[in-house]
């Protein structure tokens, strides 16, 4: 009986697979809902947790001016500890602000995110955010959102057009969910997630959207996210005021953005523990709050404030600079937490400044400090996240006034306009760009960004001392390939380089020459270009366009070694190789270490690597004698967050915590090796 139901419900789920709009639908209403039940449980989870760190699930400003330093320091330091161990232990994606990883996902993975992304966001952001950590919880909610979509369509095994889709279904209803706006969480997910407004997979993402709101609603009542005076354009000229607040909110997005970055290579060079290097931001955003608190956490009631015109307009204006450092620590020492209600915060005050200055100097012709803080925030996260139709639908949705519609725009677009001229990734996508890859084409655009000149330079480079004869010279290029030496000192200190373009001229008289002309002579002792063994090779590339000879590598400011153009290009070839390989091999690949078959009884499968294979090499293994499968390729996990791949790793590699191994065999072995025994 049991077997004849679930055959009837097997039936019936092949049926509906087979349709395209039914069975998205259907997906898209569990979707929503799951995402909506998601949001409302992770406020709770952050209200529980803020009574465990301030003793008060709702705590406001004056409270936490009255408490005791070192419980404002503590606080944030713990809940930093915490984030580290969360986020290195368990998921490193759950890092960060969320939404550049999925919107990686989608473009490069196919919509594949690990299911215990889930779990871990919500735990690392969490704690981030209840104890006093300077991020918001929108980021989270998108991530949280989008692994849950794709864990429910990696489950019902849908195809990668479906499965993006999905994604975009749980962002969406995360979205819609926390501001209360079905609208703008639909324009997120379709402007920022999938970047594609196809009427086709449009459809499903509403209706999560809708139903997340729902849910939402049911749970935390039909209330907007923030409490929003009535507005008002008090005379026409005011649009110019709008369009100036635009300007300057674009220059806020842009500094936003670039010390976000900062901060995160800074933080970087700090080699230590890196659940110690969370801990050590925690402590710093508590300094900081000591003596303002308004930093802690989400900042709501921070941004009401302004919205209500309650606030001078220095000290909104000390809080724009203040909240961007602070959520630049939080986020960049490792922290976990969103950028968008950051982005409203810093809108927020610097419309509020804008806003009081303009009202004081015009006061009848121009409305109060709270419009402009509202019109602000619209602004920054439009110019930030280069996204205006979400900005404006998320600030109409909140006032439900359409005379707000004609400022918004004008201080959108103007925002939007003057950060992409002068930037052109938006605050998600450039961090894709520093590891690559470029989202809107889908593909690596950089495979060399994590490959390091060591890695390629040649020891041997020819070296020749400045007294060198020309005859010698001559010598050193017919007995050495190349077209480039290098004229060093005796402690081998790079003086200068000849090339064989500087020797041509002189080979018409080459025999009255010898005596007279030495390599100091004919040698460039400028404008050439040299790296050091730790560059990327991506940063050799930026010369091969101008410069056609060898580029040395120096160490110390000594001759290391040379790196030759043919060989950045073959191991560029090499990574776009592997890359493609291993995206082929395990494209079909559900979940963590589900297999694709090969041949009959032969599978490729993609293992994280057993704990106690951590630390010991594959040689000491002896995986294929001892388990019988082959060990195709390693992925790797850096420092800051990229993936390498090692392409057939010798047997003197040793296997290191989050590794991952590609590896063919039976499936009997591929299941044993899983189990590490």
């Amino acid at each position: 009986m049991i077997n004849r139901a679930i055959k009837l419900l097997q039936d019936l789920h092949d049926g509906l697979r087979r349709t395209e709009q039914v069975y998205m639908v259907l997906v898209a209403v569990v979707i929503g809902l799951l995402g909506g039940l998601c949001a409302v449980g992770f406020r709770q989870l952050i209200q529980i947790l803020n009574r465990v760190a301030w003793h008060e699930s709702r705590y406001t400003i004056e409270y936490l001016y009255g408490l005791p330093v070192w419980w404002k320091i503590l606080a944030p330091a713990t809940g930093g500890l915490i984030v580290g161990l969360i986020t290195y232990r368990f998921a490193r994606e759950a890092r960060g602000h969320g939404v550049p990883e999925v919107m990686e996902a989608v473009a490069l993975k196919g919509g594949r995110i690990r299911p215990r992304v889930v779990v871990a966001k919500m735990l690392a952001s969490g704690v981030s955010i209840a104890s006093g950590g300077s991020v918001g919880r929108e980021g989270p909610i998108v991530q949280i959102g989008a692994a849950l979509g794709s864990t429910l369509g990696q489950w019902l095994k849908v195809d990668q057009r479906r499965l993006r889709t999905l994604v975009g279904c749980g962002a969406a209803a995360g979205i819609a969910a926390t501001f209360n706006a079905p609208v703008a969480g639909a324009l997120f997910a379709v402007e920022i997630i999938l970047g594609d407004f196809g009427v086709s997979q449009f459809s499903p993402i509403v209706i999560s959207s809708v139903m997340g709101t729902v849910v939402s609603q049911y749970f935390l009542g039909d209330f907007p996210a923030f409490a929003v005076p009535a507005y008002s354009l008090v005379h026409a000229f005011e649009l110019f005021a709008y369009a100036a607040l635009g300007l300057l909110a674009g220059l806020a997005a842009l500094a936003f953005t670039r010390t976000l970055y900062a901060a995160e290579d800074l933080f970087d060079k700090v080699r230590i523990y890196p659940p110690a290097r969370t801990m050590i931001g925690g402590a710093m955003i508590g300094i900081i709050g000591v003596w303002l608190p308004q930093v802690f956490g989400v900042g709501y009631e921070t941004i009401n404030d302004a919205l209500q015109g309650a606030m001078a307009w220095k000290f909104m204006l000390l809080l724009v600079v203040v909240k961007i450092f602070a959520v630049s620590i939080t986020i960049g020492s490792g922290g976990s937490g969103g950028i968008f209600a950051p982005s409203l915060f810093i809108g927020a005050m610097l419309g509020g400044a804008v806003g009081t200055v303009v009202h004081t100097i015009w006061p009848a012709s121009t409305a109060g400090a709270g419009a402009y803080a509202l019109v602000g925030m619209g602004a920054v996260v439009a110019a930030g996240t280069h996204a205006p139709i979400t900005a404006i639908l998320i600030i109409f949705e909140l006032t439900g006034d359409y005379k707000i519609i004609l400022p918004l725009m004008i201080s959108c677009i103007t925002a939007t306009l003057l950060a992409t001229q002068m930037q052109t990734a938006s605050i998600y996508t450039l961090k894709l760009l520093r590891r690559g890859i470029d989202i809107h084409k889908g593909k690596d655009v950089n495979v060399l960004q994590s490959v390091h000149v060591r890695e390629e330079m040649r020891s041997d480079p020819v070296r020749v001392s400045p007294e060198a004869p020309l005859v010698a010279l001559l010598s050193k290029f017919i007995e050495h390939p190349g077209s480039t030496l290098f004229v060093t000192d005796d402690d081998n200190h790079l003086l200068g380089i000849v090339t064989s373009d500087d020797i041509r001229p002189l080979m018409r008289d080459a025999a009255s020459l010898e005596t007279l002309v030495i390599a100091e002579d004919v040698m460039t002792a400028q404008d050439f270009p040299t790296v050091s063994p730790d560059d990327s090779l991506a940063h050799v590339m930026k010369f091969l366009g101008s410069y056609r000879g060898e580029v040395a590598v120096l160490e110390r400011g000594r001759l290391a070694g040379v790196i030759w153009p043919e060989d950045v290009i073959r191991r560029y070839n090499t990574e776009i190789f592997k890359r493609d390989m291993a995206r082929s091999m395990v494209s079909a690949v559900n979940g963590e270490s589900a297999v694709v078959t090969a041949v009959e009884d032969t599978a490729v499968a993609e293992i994280p690597v057993p704990a106690q294979f951590i630390g010991k090499s594959i040689r000491d293994l002896d995986i294929r004698k001892n388990f019988g499968v082959s060990v195709l390729m390693v992925k790797q996990s850096t420092a800051g967050g990229q993936e390498k791949l090692q392409t057939t790793p010798s047997a003197d590699y040793t296997f290191r915590q989050d590794d991952v191994m590609l590896v063919m065999g039976p499936n009997e072995e591929l299941r044993r090796l899983k189990r590490g025994r």
